[in-house]
């Protein structure tokens, strides 16, 4: 059976009536469906990739020292992360790329369990399909079975904005330990926290200072409004770390140069991310309020780029009634079966189309 055999139907694609419905609106589409910036990429990021232009030589998949290095930085002084070793990071080719091939990568196969979110980003469970292991969407630290080779977790969530607590990210960690399993936290939300503090993995606080079995994964797509880069990275235990490098160099799945030093250019400034969580601010407090006097609930939501909202019924229902006010959203049945009942609707549009959306919102009071 081919891979693509393997794979669910791809989730986007049965939004096509709803957009057609909501973009027939009289005052355009809002489209809150997808979590992709709209906002400018930082000048220095452009001026980092112009200047790195002249890349004749092959990249290396390890990453260059300088790009190293801002990792490392970025993480210690960032996240309060635990000293890294440089043989403890490695850039990747945006993070999904690694969400879906991690399994593959670690060996994982057909009598393993890849866990994740109960509601989740549909690639871990995808990741898990490429491998021909057992996908096991699981919540509960205590649950984890011996099988499991692979446990993801993710703070802030996409699509619930939830954040885990301490003791959530240190119980992960034991049950992890306890199995033999890496744990892979995917944090590239980690600088949108709103209403909590957002906690690395790669925190002493989470790991008692050891790292062993344990990856952090992050993105410059979000935090710098940067998603056409295609640039992310991992870093934690070595051991894991290392034959991911090996294995990758028999793949080419090489960061190129001019990205790399793009990426280095990012993680080394704070004032853009400054900048940016201030406008995502903004827009979700215009669009939280919206939602809740049209008669959503919201739940979770303490961070990332979206509010997980609920009005009771079906989640297709939802977005038929969204469609016919031009407001396109994402179904929660995208995430799980447990998220039938729920949207995600995105905060990545327009100061002018948020505005928008909350105008008809309130006008279907």
């Amino acid at each position: 059976m081919g891979l693509a055999a393997r794979l669910p139907d791809f989730p986007w694609d049965t939004l096509a009536d709803a957009k057609r419905v909501a973009s027939a609106h009289p005052g355009g589409l809002v489209d809150l469906s997808v979590g992709t910036p709209v906002d400018p990429t930082p000048q220095l990021a452009v001026d980092a990739m112009a200047g790195a232009g002249d890349a004749h030589g092959y990249p290396t998949v390890w990453g260059t020292p300088q790009t190293r290095a801002a990792i490392r930085a970025y993480l210690e002084g960032r996240w309060a992360s635990v000293e890294l070793a440089d043989e403890g990071v490695m850039p990747v080719v945006g993070t999904k790329e690694l969400v879906a091939w991690l399994p593959l990568l670690l060996g994982i196969g057909p009598s393993d369990a890849v866990v994740f979110p109960e509601c989740a980003y549909p690639t871990y469970e995808v990741g898990a399909l490429v491998a021909n292991a057992e996908p096991l969407p699981l919540d509960d630290p205590g649950a984890v079975p011996d099988h499991a080779r692979l446990i993801w977790i993710n703070s802030p969530a996409n699509p619930t904005g939830r954040i885990l607590p301490l003791e959530a990210l240190r119980a992960f960690v034991a049950a992890a330990r306890r199995v033999g399993a890496v744990l892979a936290s995917d944090e590239c939300y980690g600088e949108f926290a709103w209403d909590a503090e957002a906690i690395s993995v790669l925190d002493p606080r989470v790991n008692d200072g050891d790292l062993t079995g344990l990856l952090a994964v992050h993105s410059v797509s979000k935090r710098s409004n940067a998603a056409g880069y295609r640039g992310g990275f991992v870093a934690g235990d070595p051991a894991v770390v290392q034959p991911l490098i090996v294995a990758r160099k028999h793949l080419g799945m090489m960061l190129p140069a001019p990205m790399q030093a793009a990426m280095a250019a990012m993680l080394g400034d704070q004032a853009h991310v400054e900048e940016q969580r201030g406008r995502y601010l903004g827009r979700r407090a215009v669009l939280k309020p919206a939602l809740e006097a049209a008669g959503f609930r919201i739940d979770d939501s303490e961070g990332s780029l979206y509010l997980w909202a609920t009005r009771g019924e079906n989640c297709r229902a939802t977005i038929d009634w969204l469609a016919e006010r031009g407001i396109l959203a994402a179904p929660g049945d995208f995430y799980g079966a447990a998220a039938a009942q729920h949207v995600r609707v995105a905060l990545t549009a327009t100061d002018e189309r948020i505005a928008a959306a909350a105008e008809r919102l309130t006008a279907s009071r």
